[in-house]
């Protein structure tokens, strides 16, 4: 383009040059001719005497202008114009022809001829033995050059073969989204005796061809359908995005959700692609030449099949176990567990889920709507990192660590619950989850009976010390100090879109309710009801499981769920490195302490310990139960085995489950157990889940029969 302006200004330079030249030349020309005499020369006797007396021209002198002068002067502008017009379109066919003939040569080659992309099959999803939970199948797909479209005989041959109206068949002929000269797609999961009868009869169906390609399948159905996500075809905002150089084209398949979108760039693999020659109309005429795609990356999971299966079954289980919600306990739910060493996460499962094979062609309407109503409890939502709770008791093991940290809390320290406890003395009493009292208890009774009382007595002292009290701490102190196990901070999962939660703190409160001035103050309640994980804290199932990987060990790990990256040759090219998320500031005797009271927790309660003996396991951890003023109780339950040499962590909770200790410690155990077993070499059951059935008996929901953790 520089070039091209160059050539401009030099030929228009030269062309005004020349016009210069050409006036000059005239200029003088009329100078030579002009007649400089002394008119005195000019015999003027007579001039004006009778009509007959002539004007005489002295001797060797001629007239100053004839009428024959003025035409000149006109042809030589004209000449002058004439021969700029020339030198300029000269110099431009110069420009062209010889300083910019490659510029031009290059933009000829390319109208001639165009590159069109094929997909490429994606890569297959794998757990961490080789068990394949996401791969492909062949799809018989039906293409079309574009000329098809003006071919009568042929749309109406395809419409009959494929049972596809002639109206959609011409829509689909006509859709350049793809490109121009690229072939259209007609049909895809094309029946084999449909492909047949067009090969077959290949002279009848002219600019049509049959293309093998691939479309995601799930052997298992819905196992893992939230951390495995589904594909889908491109939006037009995504069709705008370019990454890393690769434009995405419309007959993509795109990762939508879970490790499918985290992993897409893995997994998508390079197209393939057709260089044609085309005519001036834009019709291919021939291909020069064909590059085959290239299968993606295939990736293998942190997830055991068994481990993952036993999850979701056993939430199946126990929300819906004839398949629709209310046929059990709860309307909904998740499980995490992970492995304390390394932070693998060897199950992630939410319930309702949902099919991910629906939805390799595009969700259909009827599931679309199905899962969309509030029957259905939303089986899109993945309740492991996106679902956001109290943490109830669960809580207790953070605030115990804090409470020791401070001083607020010791080994002597002991409590007296009486059922109600108005500390504050404000005339309205907190109740313990026994309104009965637990009678005198130490931190460790606390822990294990889960009293109320004692935790209410713990953040009166942090209050005491507070800017409200004595000033020796700050009002965030006890924030502060629980989000050292990374509370209200994502964990960094390979998932998009990970929720963070909540630890609220005064600013905060003044902000949330900054149009409610009489709500907007920090008081004592804030303490008490954030202790026991009640009022307006909110947590993620898997920032549990990573909290607790902090208490049995005093590290945490931060959660992922690739092991490794294998390319088509089956060579490791890409091997996740272990990474510590956190570290809490502990003080060993105090964490042994906590530890101590979690496993007496379990021993403490026959009917849930016999759960956890009854698959092999010895066994720490937590109930709770999340209060509601509008729905039932919320039930969890943590644990971590085996107790004296912690290995793994499973975190589950229950939305509207009830007691902790009679459901949610139900499905942790039998998740353990699987954890356990998979730690041999003969691994527990692998099988088809399905998907929600969307539909739902839950009638009721109001408020539940009261806590009882």
């Amino acid at each position: 383009m520089f070039v091209a302006v160059v050539a401009g200004i030099i030929a228009a330079l030269i062309a005004a040059g020349i016009v210069a030249v050409v006036l000059v030349l005239l200029a003088r020309h009329r100078d030579q001719h002009t007649d400089a005499s002394d008119p005195a020369l000019l015999d003027t006797v007579g001039v004006g005497a009778e009509e007959d007396s002539e004007i005489r021209v002295g001797s060797g002198r001629t007239a100053a202008s004839k009428p024959s002068d003025g035409l000149s002067k006109r042809f030589g502008a004209l000449g002058a114009l004439g021969a700029g017009i020339f030198t300029i379109l000269g110099a431009k066919l110069w420009s062209m022809q010889v300083m910019n003939s490659s510029q031009y040569s290059d933009e000829a080659e390319k109208n001639l001829y165009t590159t069109v992309r094929t997909p490429a099959p994606r890569g297959s999803i794998f757990d961490r033995r080789g068990n394949v939970l996401v791969t492909n199948r062949a799809s018989q797909t039906v293409l079309a050059e574009q000329e098809v479209a003006n071919n009568y005989n042929v749309t109406r041959r395809l419409s009959s073969v494929l049972g596809i109206p002639v109206g959609v068949l011409r829509q689909r002929l006509a859709d350049t989204s793809t490109g121009a000269q690229n072939r259209r797609v007609v049909a895809s999961d094309v029946r084999l005796r449909d492909v047949a009868f067009i090969s077959e009869h290949a002279d009848a169906f002219p600019g049509v061809s049959v293309e093998t390609r691939t479309a995601r399948t799930y052997p298992y159905g819905a196992l893992g359908a939230h951390l495995l996500g589904y594909t889908g075809s491109p939006t037009e905002d995504e069709l705008a995005i370019t990454v890393e150089g690769s434009d995405i084209d419309s007959t993509d398949m795109l990762g939508k959700s879970g490790v499918e979108s985290f992993y897409d760039s893995v997994l998508s693999g390079e197209k393939g692609e057709r260089q044609v020659m085309v005519d001036a109309s834009g019709n291919v005429v021939s291909v020069t030449s064909e590059t085959e795609p290239a299968k993606g990356s295939d990736i293998h999971l942190t997830i055991d099949a068994s481990v993952q299966y036993a999850a979701d079954r056993a939430l199946a289980r126990m929300i819906a176990p004839d398949g629709d919600i209310g046929s059990g306990k709860g309307v909904s739910g998740a499980v995490v567990a992970m492995d304390v060493r390394d932070g693998a996460v060897l199950a992630l499962a939410s319930y309702p889920t949902f099919d991910p094979s629906n939805f390799t062609n595009g969700i259909p309407q009827d599931i679309w709507d199905l899962y969309n109503t509030e029957e259905s409890h939303a089986p899109m939502l993945n309740r492991a990192v996106n679902g956001q709770y109290a943490a109830a008791s669960t809580f207790k093991a953070f605030t115990s660590m804090a409470g020791l940290h401070y001083g607020y809390a010791t080994r002597n320290s002991t409590w007296t619950c009486t059922g109600s406890w108005d500390g504050f003395n404000t005339g309205a009493a907190q109740f313990c989850w026994e309104h009965a009292g637990h009678g005198t208890l130490d931190l460790h009774g606390g822990i294990v009976n889960s009293c109320d009382t004692v935790f209410y007595e713990i953040a009166k002292a942090f209050f005491d010390h507070g800017p409200e009290g004595t000033g020796e701490i700050s009002d965030t102190a006890l924030q502060e100090y629980v989000e050292q196990y990374n509370f209200g901070k994502v964990t960094g999962i390979d998932l998009k879109n990970e929720s963070a939660g909540r630890v609220p703190t005064p600013d905060w409160k003044a902000e949330h309710w900054r149009n409610v001035p009489s709500e907007a103050a920090w008081r004592g309640g804030d303490y008490t009801n954030m202790i026991i994980g009640q009022g307006d804290i909110l947590v993620t199932p898997l920032q549990v499981a990573c909290g607790y990987c902090g208490i049995a060990t005093g590290t945490m790990m931060k959660p992922h769920l690739l092991k490794e990256v294998r390319n088509a040759s089956g060579d490791v090219v890409l091997e996740h490195q272990a990474e510590v998320l956190a570290e809490p500031e502990v003080n060993r005797s105090d964490l042994d302490y906590v530890r101590n009271a979690l496993r007496n927790m379990i021993t403490a309660h026959s009917e849930v310990d016999g759960w956890f003996l009854e698959q092999g396991v010895q066994a720490a951890g937590k109930s709770g139960t999340a209060e509601h003023t509008d729905r039932a109780d919320d039930a969890w339950f943590v644990a971590y085995a085996p107790y004296d040499d912690p290995k793994y962590v499973v975190a589950c909770v229950l939305e509207q489950g009830g007691s902790g200790s009679k459901t949610a410690a139900q499905v942790t155990a039998q998740v353990m157990g699987a954890v356990m077993k998979a730690e041999g070499e003969q691994p527990g059951e692998v099988a088809r889940v399905a998907g929600s059935s969307g539909k739902s008996h839950v009638t009721d929901f109001s408020a539940g029969e009261g806590r009882q953790d």
